[in-house]
């Protein structure tokens, strides 16, 4: 089909007319609603650029306007569709940063179009004043010389499209009339922009595995093991005299079972995971970007990533299969109902925060139902600093407490019988800050990360397991703590 013919043209702006509706119900959708699964979204919004090709293939002999045009509004589907593929691929660091540059190139594309417009309207208003002192030539010598020496004419122009408009003054009207036009294009971008920030392709989510199971302590099997004894043949004529064991011996060994005999989770669903999961979600290991300190301190050796390993394997539980690191500016693009259960903070020297970072915290700990798994990398000093931090983030308002061993947090799934560390910079007890029953910050005094570390650090196997099984439980616990609170805002 040749867009040159005026039918044919007709015809594909009608169809194009109406799939860019049905598209458009699609992204609003997508945005705001998320009804549709995940697949029909992927397969509109591969549509939509296919749709776009065509348009760029049929206008390719057109006029070099009429291809601006074209390309133009193919930018938005094409876009629109690499934010979608990311968050069907899960990959939500990229689709926040596509979502964010191509944010930046749609400002750019409607920059050049007000430009463009701006000076052909300039050109139409001065053709046309233009016209008005020839035709008033023509009536009078007299008023015309008067209309040129007084701005072309005595009326007061309004219109701000027309650069003789009396606002922009009386020398650099142009250029002040740029200026003007620039600020208020950015200005209404930017507000477009700060309403889109509450959607879903600009904000990253973070989505639990869907599933389900109990939070109970791990299960206790008893094994039974055969002990097979040699038998010893006996000269019953002989002076030696002494008691046989037994041929068959039975004995009793109490093991902990490693494979668990129920599906780690919350709620009602089908494998380990919890109800208030989604298909592709899996549970992520984030750590804490913060000024001051080394919050760094043996990012991407093997630690974080052994422990989120070691969880996948305990729970059973789908896991991301990298670990990452979020600032806490970051923390404010993770929407209510879609935010991290928990973040990882370490170091060993100062923590700083400012005024906006503290807000943040607080409004991810309070508002957004989070928690901080803090675990104290190498001193007494980092110990004052993460407990003064807490007081700012909470305005003195919550005491830390010792967190006993008998708490869920200490006893699901694992039965944890002494607080395990490699090297107590902080103290030997836990420390916890409870707000509405929920201990919204965890915090380890013992640097158990090393022991989660490849050679664990040099300590005993006993040690090192009981810091996999302290880091199971603290993820579990705020992972299952946010479920309750899904669940128990679904039900409002």
């Amino acid at each position: 089909m040749t867009l040159a013919n005026p039918q044919n043209f007709r015809i594909a702006w009608s169809m194009t007319a109406v799939f860019a509706l049905l598209w458009l119900g699609l992204v609003v959708d997508w945005m705001a609603f998320d009804f549709l699964p995940p697949w029909l979204y992927l397969a509109g919004f591969s549509a939509a650029v296919v749709v776009s090709g065509a348009w760029i293939w049929a206008s390719r002999r057109q006029s070099l306007l009429y291809r601006a045009v074209v390309y133009s509004l193919a930018y938005v589907p094409c876009w629109t569709f690499s934010v979608v593929g990311a968050d069907y691929l899960v990959w939500d660091g990229m689709r926040s940063n596509l979502a964010q540059t191509g944010l930046g190139g749609l400002y750019l594309i409607g920059l050049g179009w007000v430009v463009w417009a701006l000076e052909r309207l300039t050109v139409h208003y001065e053709n046309r004043r233009a016209q008005e002192r020839d035709s008033a030539k023509e009536e009078s010598a007299v008023t015309a010389h008067s209309i040129l020496l007084e701005g072309h004419s005595e009326q007061v122009v309004y219109n701000p499209l027309d650069p003789a408009a009396w606002y922009y003054g009386r020398r650099g009207k142009k250029l002040n009339q740029s200026i003007s036009v620039l600020m208020s294009y950015s200005g209404l971008f930017t507000l477009i922009v700060m309403l889109l920030s509450h959607v879903r392709g600009c904000e990253e989510l973070y989505e639990m595995p869907a599933g389900g199971g109990k939070p109970q302590m791990v299960a206790q099997t008893v094994k039974i093991k055969k002990v097979i004894k040699k038998k010893f043949v006996i000269n019953p004529f002989s002076s030696v005299i002494f008691n046989p064991p037994p041929i068959d011996e039975v004995k009793l060994q109490l093991q902990e079972a490693t494979a668990h005999l129920y599906a780690v989770g919350y709620g009602q669903g089908d494998g380990a995971g919890f109800a208030g999961g989604t298909p592709r979600g899996k549970v992520r290991f984030i750590r804490l970007e913060y000024a001051g300190g080394d919050w760094d301190q043996d990012f991407g050796v093997g630690a974080d990533l052994n422990m989120l390993t070691e969880y996948g394997i305990r729970t059973k539980q789908k896991i991301n299969t990298e670990t990452e690191s979020r600032a806490i500016s970051q923390l404010r693009n993770f929407p209510i109902g879609k935010s991290p259960p928990f973040v990882y903070m370490t170091g060993q020297r100062s923590i700083s925060i400012s005024e906006s970072e503290r807000k943040i915290l607080r409004e991810y700990l309070l508002d957004k139902h989070g928690m901080i798994f803090c675990d104290n990398g190498g001193s007494r000093h980092f110990h004052n600093q993460f407990v003064a931090m807490m007081n700012y983030v909470l305005e003195g308002k919550v005491e830390p407490v010792a967190v006993p061993l008998d708490d869920p947090i200490h006893s699901v799934p694992y039965r944890i019988p002494f607080l395990p560390y490699v090297a107590p910079h902080g103290g030997k007890e836990a420390l916890g800050w409870k707000v509405d029953g929920r201990w919204v910050a965890y915090y380890s005094p013992g640097d158990i990360a090393d022991a989660w570390s490849d050679g664990h650090a040099g300590v005993k196997p006993e040690v090192w397991e009981y810091c996999f099984q302290l880091g199971t439980n603290v993820i579990f616990y705020a992972h299952l703590e946010y479920n309750k609170w899904l669940d128990a805002r679904s039900k409002k």
